[in-house]
């Protein structure tokens, strides 16, 4: 039971720096979706803000809850293939095109990223 508690608690940047992070977070506060400190960290907070975005805009389904899992990866892919060039499948797992996707994201935050 401990592993998932660390497990909820672990920052998950998806190959993200923490100015690129940082970015995403800033992004999710201007739509008012995230209250929390811009620290770099894409943390359970975040995750919730980014999984609101995605129910809204992509076809999240999954519960609000932070946690990085298939249906969130598989709604930040296509919100992804939309505006960053993601190529890959719609698979929910969180490969290389996809990060590499995320980064091209973050680098334009907070000014184009998280469009609707």
């Amino acid at each position: 039971m401990a592993s998932a508690e660390v497990g909820v608690l672990a920052t998950v940047n998806l190959g993200l720096s923490t100015t690129q992070a940082s970015n995403v977070q800033r992004a999710l506060a201007a739509r008012w979706l995230y209250s929390g400190g811009i620290d770099g960290q894409l943390g359970p907070e975040s995750w919730k803000a980014m999984q609101r975005f995605l129910k809204a805009n992509r076809g999240h389904t999954d519960p609000i809850d932070g946690i990085v899992g298939p249906d969130t990866i598989r709604a930040l892919q296509r919100y992804l293939k939309q505006f960053y060039g993601y190529t890959g499948p719609i698979d929910g797992v969180a490969g290389a095109g996809t990060q590499a996707a995320f980064k091209r994201a973050a680098g334009y935050c907070p000014y184009a990223c998280l469009l609707p």
